[in-house]
């Protein structure tokens, strides 16, 4: 059973920073493609940054952003503990949203990389952390 559980949201003020931690259970022992994703009330689900390593003798992680945040967010996963992590900088009232973590299956240097911003590539989510951005 693939389990993914976030925490580290919180309310910080602008220009503040965070650290999600996405715990994983039962996937991604071998390869992973994890994306996190974003949604404020009213607002779609949008796709802030997917990672892509592990598998095929790989040593290096393949990182994808969303304009809006490249240069502020940094995802990285920790092989040994199983767990996704996204480091947040330079925080933002429109960062404002509640975050999740997602887990593809679909998991290959062909079909993940191109489709990593979207919610139908993820089977799993995480049941999310809140992030509040407010003086």
């Amino acid at each position: 059973e693939v389990r993914l559980v976030e925490s580290g949201g919180g309310l910080v003020q602008p220009g503040g920073s965070l650290r999600l931690s996405c715990e994983v259970q039962g996937y991604g022992t071998n390869r992973y493609c994890m994306g996190w994703f974003r949604q404020a009330p009213g607002k779609e689900r949008e796709g802030v940054a997917g990672i892509f390593g592990g598998g095929g003798g790989r040593f290096y992680d393949v990182t994808r952003y969303a304009d809006s945040v490249r240069g502020r967010f940094t995802i990285s996963h920790d092989k040994v503990l199983n767990i996704n992590y996204l480091q947040i900088h330079d925080l933002r009232p429109e960062d404002s949203a509640m975050y999740y973590c997602a887990a593809a299956v679909q998991c290959n240097t062909l079909d993940y990389p191109p489709n990593w911003s979207f919610a139908s590539t993820y089977s799993y989510w995480g049941q999310g952390t809140q992030v509040t951005v407010s003086s």
